[in-house]
């Protein structure tokens, strides 16, 4: 029932029924929830845009080519997605909770790629390490983790600026 209602509201959104292709690749959704790290600030920077492909290439061993194709897919899916359970989901089911401690490491790359840590890249990683069963300690440990590996000067955390009037 719940899926033929689905592929009504997709019917008259002009969208595919029965769901994307890539709706339950993990590799899909890991690229997914990378976009939305990158751009919580607002934007996706040519630094996290290359670390991101990096990433993909690296940590799923991916050749240059499937490595495009999954970061399309992932672009696309983070643009359609209305919330990030949608991939934690995903990765929940198919990686352990190893696998996935090591991914919010991967999240932490990614914002440190600009140098900059923005506090909503900050708090999206938190969100979704909630939505992957990872503990505080281990995300802490993760961002740690990934900090070391910056070849940058000290990153600096940005706070929204917001203006008293008075």
């Amino acid at each position: 029932m719940l899926d033929a209602f689905k592929d009504f509201l997709r019917n008259l959104s002009g969208g595919p029924t029965g769901g994307s292709a890539g709706e339950d690749d993990p590799l899909v959704a890991a690229a997914a929830l990378l976009f939305h790290v990158g751009e919580a600030d607002g934007t996706l920077t040519e630094a996290e845009g290359a670390k991101l492909r990096e990433l993909l290439i690296r940590e799923y061993r991916l050749d240059p080519w499937r490595a495009e194709q999954v970061r399309r897919a992932g672009r696309e899916a983070d643009a359609e997605a209305v919330d990030l359970f949608r991939f934690t989901h995903v990765l929940m089911r198919h990686w352990s909770a190893e696998e996935r401690v090591r991914f919010v490491e991967v999240l932490w790359e990614i914002v440190f790629a600009d140098g900059e840590v923005h506090e909503l890249e900050d708090n999206t990683i938190w969100r979704v390490a909630e939505l992957l069963g990872v503990s505080g300690r281990d995300r802490m440990l993760a961002k740690r983790e990934a900090q070391s590996k910056v070849q940058t000067p000290p990153v600096q955390t940005a706070k929204v600026q917001t203006q008293e009037h008075g």
